[in-house]
């Protein structure tokens, strides 16, 4: 298993037409809980800041604080001649088709939402097939056969990744039992670590000793949960091991920093898929959590990562069924 995902392959999916105006400045609108994150905005903030580094040129950015500003937010920079914008978040989808709409040319990406225009490109993933994995080694790590989930916002997307997480906690040891909770039905759910870290507290108190949180922000309380109780945690989007080396035992990243450092270089419009076939999604493993994947863990991994991207291991995604087993 690469101790490094490679974008080799996301790179070639999201590969761009060159398109983009040549002086025109590339845009990124960050969605509630800010760039610095530490997971899925912070994974956008990266791949900008990579193609910065990269070119040597600047690019806009904003943060979202309120729902109010998302429509504005990508309107002021297609006025000031931004291109292409890119909106991070599934919350953006409406707005970004409103103003992708009146400045048809211009070029926009979305991050986790299909907005179906001429001028546009969609890049989702396949967050159920690196959350199997992640679920397969949950439940290889636990002493007590109990492993948690906690979300952020309660939404379709977030069940997602919960019922990916089950699928191979389950796949593992048919007998495993996984508790579940949401923290919220607003976006105030990705930004509160306080209430990340009481849901794990209860987790822990009926027994679970591994829990993955994707809940953004809100997933620091409950990896500091994790590192007070002598658990194990698995984190989300971007690399979290190192925020807690020794308790956290692995991190379902989603490459959403590649994602946005190709879309700066130009859009395809049309709907990008990444997967574990693309390089979109995979587990994390380096120098923090290599004292807690094991041999075992690690060849169990490949096996069951090879039968996904062959086909041979179906893994549901509740998006598209509604349904988890």
């Amino acid at each position: 298993m690469p101790s490094n995902l490679t974008p080799q392959l996301l790179a070639a999916a999201l590969i761009a037409t060159a398109a983009t105006a040549a002086q025109a400045q590339p845009a990124v609108i960050y969605d509630m809980g800010g760039k610095f994150d530490k997971s899925f905005n912070q994974a956008a903030f990266d791949g900008a800041e990579r193609w910065k580094k990269q070119t040597g040129k600047n690019y806009l950015e904003f943060e979202i604080s309120n729902p109010t500003q998302r429509e504005q937010a990508k309107r002021r920079m297609a006025e000031r001649g931004a291109n292409p914008i890119v909106a991070i978040g599934f919350s953006q989808g409406s707005s970004l088709e409103k103003v992708a709409k009146d400045f048809p040319k211009l070029q926009f990406a979305i991050i986790d939402s299909v907005v179906n225009l001429p001028n546009v490109q969609s890049i989702v993933f396949k967050e159920h097939e690196g959350s199997f994995l992640v679920g397969m080694m949950a439940a290889m790590a636990s002493k007590t056969g109990k492993v948690g989930f906690v979300g952020g916002m309660d939404i379709p997307l977030i069940r997602k990744f919960q019922c990916g997480f089950e699928q191979g906690a389950k796949f593992v040891n048919p007998k495993a039992e996984v508790v579940a909770n949401m923290t919220g039905t607003t976006p105030a759910a990705w930004n509160d670590p306080a209430r990340g870290g009481e849901l794990a507290k209860a987790q822990f108190a009926a027994g679970v000793d591994v829990i993955f949180a994707a809940a953004g922000g809100t997933g620091l309380g409950v990896y500091q949960a994790a590192k007070d109780n002598g658990r194990l945690a698995i984190g989300v989007d971007s690399n979290q091991n190192h925020l807690h080396p020794g308790t956290m035992l692995t991190s379902m990243v989603k490459r959403v920093d590649v994602a946005v450092h190709e879309a700066f270089k130009g859009v395809k419009p049309g709907v990008s898929s990444l997967g574990l076939k693309e390089g979109g999604v995979d587990v994390a493993l380096d120098e923090h959590n290599a004292k807690l994947v094991t041999a075992e863990m690690r060849k169990r991994v490949d096996a069951a990562r090879a039968d996904i991207v062959s086909g041979k291991v179906k893994v549901i995604d509740f998006m598209v069924n509604n349904a988890c087993r």
